[in-house]
């Protein structure tokens, strides 16, 4: 019976384990943050980076922007609402005086989302960042044409323009439109650029980004 009865609680104790982890999926990235926080707290009124996997893997971004203070809090597989969701924790405590947004694709390929769908969650997101820290530019870097998602172009397209529109509207905004940039000049995709999933890229990407970036950094 003893014996029984360790093995229901070690069964629940696990089952309430995965059930945590599978509501909170990014619950580890985010404590990782926490963690590296309070060895050593990165200075205010810095440039913040948030977003989704093409900014967890540019593990090397300060070195492409000497003379700035990069702050990356991008946490693989985000979409927009999971930014919004961490907020609290990943923008708000940094007081930066720049948000740099990559998120979006994501959205579309985890559910059926629309170009208006993606719109109205970056609105809710820039909102967010508007009414806490007026005083930070926000900039958008737009969705880019991964060839693995050859079949989302459209939405992308049409988010990344929604949000360029929208962006254009209000000051210490930018909107940074990398999306012509990685296609040929016949409008094709760039299998060069990626890694073999044709999703994340290669440092010739992440050159490219760095080129359209830099101008919208704030000194």
């Amino acid at each position: 019976m003893l014996r029984l009865l360790l093995v229901c609680v070690s069964s629940s104790l696990l089952l309430s384990a995965c059930s945590q982890n599978s509501s909170d999926p990014f619950k580890p990235e985010i404590d990782a943050f926490k963690a590296a926080d309070k060895k050593s707290f990165p200075p205010s009124n810095a440039i913040l980076f948030i977003g989704s996997s093409s900014f967890t893997m540019w593990t090397d971004v300060q070195n492409y922007f000497p003379g700035y203070t990069i702050i990356n809090r991008g946490f693989g597989g985000s979409t927009i609402n999971d930014i919004i969701k961490y907020a609290q924790d990943i923008i708000l405590p940094y007081h930066p005086k720049q948000v740099v947004i990559y998120c979006g694709e994501n959205d579309v390929a985890a559910s059926n989302v629309t170009a208006t769908d993606l719109f109205q969650r970056f609105t809710q997101l820039f909102n967010f960042i508007r009414n806490r820290i007026p005083e930070a530019s926000i900039v958008y870097v737009s969705m880019k044409p991964s060839p693995s998602r050859e079949k989302f172009r459209p939405i992308f397209e049409g988010g990344n323009r929604m949000i360029k529109d929208f962006l254009s509207g209000y000051p210490k905004t930018g909107f940074v439109d990398i999306y012509p940039l990685m296609l040929t000049a016949d409008g094709k995709t760039r299998p060069e650029l990626y890694l073999d999933d044709q999703l994340h890229m290669k440092p010739e990407g992440y050159e490219i980004w760095k080129q359209a970036i830099l101008p919208f950094l704030l000194k």
